[in-house]
């Protein structure tokens, strides 16, 4: 084999197998942690509702910091970017496991997400600009494995961990998996040398992130009442302030963080704004179901794993069969009509009770994972259908900020229901029925999504759909 074959031949497997180790971890941590949330609830002493907080604080800094990542790795390297990446995430990875409070918890999650932020973004690059067209695709399948994979051994891996050693455990194994990306990128990554460095929007940086934390944070505490009335207000109301003075600069610069105007193209808008709303609703499924499992229906955090992961699987199903029924059906009808299936799986286990049979919740899981991967497939294909090649990476960006956001505000608005039908009832204890209003509302806001999907066209999308020439 020549040295050209060899070199080929490492960037073509090796290095989208490195991209996707980090990945990887970033995934599985990410899907390991709701699991064990009553666990850790307990130790630390506080509520698995207060607890929350150890999700939204991760998923808000990936929003704030991913938009940074492309700009830092054109400036400092993306091979560079990269090993900080893995090392930053490693080392919250450590902190999170000897945390002993809630605030130790929450900034070491904060720290996990700056390395995540960068990490996945910066991964992904590597491998665009290190890969021959010829072999993208090839490449580019690597990295779909993480995201696959990771929730369905995620929570039967930290309900197992959980349930027969330590909590603290879920976030330890993290680091021979750090270790080992940092040696083999350190070997295998070749220094890329980075495109012009555009100038940084530090305006927009100052404003967009310190104001989406402050909203949501100011939000999250109204909910749960952990600060005094005037805290909480000058979060909000400052938060809100800083966003909408972003939203006058971002219009005005030329290269903003955050490129709102994006939003002009019709199903880059529709895609963004109803995969939101799909979005908060389903992305507290996977907060509240360890929670009905455990401390509704007394299961073990390994047996509440061993549930949930149907959802996983259900969506690896769907990989497989999403494109044939785009091509069959487009993408209007299909976001409609599976809006409103979807709508119906994510409401169903409010009808759970703890003698359902488990092939029953098994089966609605798999069912509702499988619905949900074909809205999320199809929301972030369509989104891209008019998007002009040379605005893609503000896209992606844009994107990747909106679903952090999503799932963040979804656990939100979940866990501040719970705490309103706990305060409504009077039970001290989170029991099985606080679930099913909690359910139904969560339901409610993803159906409003179908309002977007009645605004696409018949051939929406269609340009992505069109069948490759036969040849000859």
């Amino acid at each position: 084999m020549t040295l050209l074959s060899t070199r080929t031949l490492i960037r073509a497997r090796i290095l989208p197998l490195i991209v996707a180790t980090a990945l990887f971890m970033e995934n599985l941590d990410s899907t390991v942690i709701a699991t064990s949330l009553p666990r850790i609830a307990a130790d630390l002493g506080t509520s698995p509702i207060h607890l929350k907080l150890a999700l939204t604080s991760y998923l808000l800094a990936l929003a704030i910091f991913i938009p940074a990542s492309g700009w830092a790795s054109d400036r400092f390297g993306a091979r560079t970017v990269f090993r900080l990446a893995i090392l930053t995430f490693a080392a919250g990875s450590i902190s999170c496991g000897a945390s002993n409070t809630l605030g130790w918890l929450i900034l070491s999650r904060v720290l996990q997400g700056i390395g995540g932020s960068m990490m996945v973004p910066v991964g992904r690059l590597i491998v665009l600009r290190t890969t021959p067209k010829a072999g993208l695709v090839a490449a580019l399948a690597w990295l779909t494995v993480p995201a696959l994979v990771g929730p369905v051994m995620g929570p039967p891996l930290g309900g197992f961990i959980t349930t027969y050693f330590d909590w603290r455990w879920i976030f330890w194994i993290n680091i021979p998996i750090a270790v080992l990306g940092l040696i083999l990128a350190t070997i295998y990554i070749p220094k890329i040398a980075p495109d012009a460095v555009r100038a940084f929007d530090l305006l927009g940086f100052l404003l967009v992130g310190p104001g989406l934390a402050a909203f949501l944070t100011g939000v999250t505490m109204a909910g749960l009442g952990m600060a005094s009335a005037p805290v909480m207000s000058g979060l909000i109301f400052g938060g809100m302030a800083l966003v909408i003075a972003y939203v006058f600069h971002a219009l005005r610069v030329e290269a903003p963080l955050v490129d709102l105007r994006l939003l002009h193209w019709p199903t880059f808008r529709i895609a963004a704004a109803g995969g939101m709303f799909f979005r908060v609703g389903g992305g507290a499924t996977p907060f509240l179901l360890p929670l009905l499992f455990q401390l509704g229906f007394g299961l073990t955090p390994f047996q509440s794993g061993m549930m949930t992961f149907a959802s996983g699987i259900g969506a690896i199903t769907m990989k497989f069969l999403a494109q044939p029924l785009l091509m069959r059906f487009g993408f209007r009808r299909i976001l409609i009509w599976n809006a409103l299936i979807s709508c119906v799986f994510v409401a169903l286990p409010a009808t759970f009770t703890a003698s359902t049979p488990y092939l029953v919740m098994v089966v609605t899981l798999f069912l509702g994972g499988t619905c949900r991967s074909l809205q999320f497939t199809s929301i972030n294909a369509m989104a891209y259908a008019d998007v002009p090649a040379e605005r893609l990476s503000s896209a992606t960006s844009f994107n990747a900020v909106l679903q952090q956001l999503s799932s963040s505000i979804g656990i939100t608005i979940a866990a501040f229901g719970l705490q309103s039908v706990q305060d409504y009832t009077g039970l001290q204890q989170i029991v099985s029925a606080t679930f099913p209003p909690v359910f139904i509302l969560m339901a409610t806001v993803s159906l409003i999504s179908t309002f977007w999907w009645f605004k696409l066209t018949p051939d929406s999308g269609g340009s992505l759909l069109e069948r490759a020439p036969a040849k000859g």
